[in-house]
């Protein structure tokens, strides 16, 4: 795994190079008719500058070969600047061909970054820590939890604040029973952050587990609902604990049922914990598209 993060670096040493003006025909004209060329203009006070230079950077990189970077600091080298005539920073130009064909300026997310060179240099396929990442991910969904819980320490090494590698880590430790220091993993993600469908799928496969009973406790659940189908306390408890022990189907039920019963109860209980479940199971589970069908029948109807 740690090979595959790494891949982008055999690309060759002269992905990223500081430019000048003496070196500006060579590195930059000169290249562009062998591969298009991006000049990143830049200064040391200048906070998106700061913001936009490492993800265009590993934009690069991850282009394995097919784009090279140029960096000028205008500052040192404001001749660029000015026969370019930049009215601000960042500032980023597309050279192929020996000419300017594009450029963007600000600091954009790495999503528009990789449109933009993609626009002109082909399609760039997933980074090897987008590699990594869904190999973890397969081996999770598969319970290799010990490949899954690799790839993702491997990724955060890495790129330490990466919200996808914290959430799917947080999930192996709940599998592996450390329910402490998959809630630790998911303190360390910003609020702003937890919205997240990954994030909310694993503080929700924590919720679960704080809920689930030993086995020895599921059948008097199970006959006090049976015997009071009318006790919702008991009914959620059930559920939880069908849910917690991996059967998912069967709490999904007792969800909707205390939903059928009274979907206000306890502030809408029932409807939070199958809430829940969805976000544990994903959006393209098929269990999650019936049940949200039947959720979706019982509050409409």
């Amino acid at each position: 795994m740690e090979t595959l993060i790494n891949k982008s670096a055999e690309a060759g040493d002269d992905l990223i190079l500081d430019g000048s003006t003496q070196t500006f025909m060579e590195d930059v004209v000169e290249e562009s008719k062998q591969r298009l060329v991006l000049v990143d203009l830049w200064a040391p006070w200048c906070g998106p500058c700061r913001q936009l230079g490492p993800i265009i950077e590993k934009v690069v990189k991850d282009a394995k070969g097919a784009v090279r970077l140029v960096k000028v600091d205008i500052d040192q080298h404001p001749q660029i600047a000015q026969s370019l005539q930049v009215q601000s920073i960042p500032a980023v130009f597309a050279f192929k061909d020996g000419r300017p064909v594009d450029g963007f300026m600000g600091a954009l997310p790495e999503s528009k970054v990789k449109e933009f060179v993609e626009h002109h240099a082909g399609p760039i396929g997933p980074s090897p820590i987008e590699q990594a990442y869904e190999a973890g991910t397969s081996a999770l969904e598969a319970g290799e939890t010990d490949v899954a819980l690799t790839a993702f320490a491997k990724i955060l090494e890495a790129d330490p604040e990466h919200v996808g590698a914290k959430a799917q880590l947080a999930k192996v430790y709940v599998k592996l029973g450390e329910i402490d220091a998959a809630k630790s993993l998911i303190d360390t993600i910003d609020e702003s952050k937890k919205s997240a469908p990954e994030v909310s799928a694993a503080m929700a496969a924590i919720s679960i587990a704080e809920n689930a009973v030993n086995a020895g406790e599921l059948e008097p659940l199970r006959q006090k609902v049976e015997a009071q189908p009318d006790d919702l306390e008991a009914r959620l408890q059930y559920g939880r604990a069908l849910v917690g022990g991996g059967n998912y189907e069967a709490g999904g039920e007792e969800f909707l049922e205390i939903i059928r019963r009274d979907r206000e109860w306890n502030e809408a209980a029932g409807r939070q914990e199958l809430l829940k479940l969805l976000d544990l199971l994903g959006a393209t589970n098929p269990l999650t598209k019936s049940l949200r069908r039947r959720l979706s029948s019982l509050l409409f109807s």
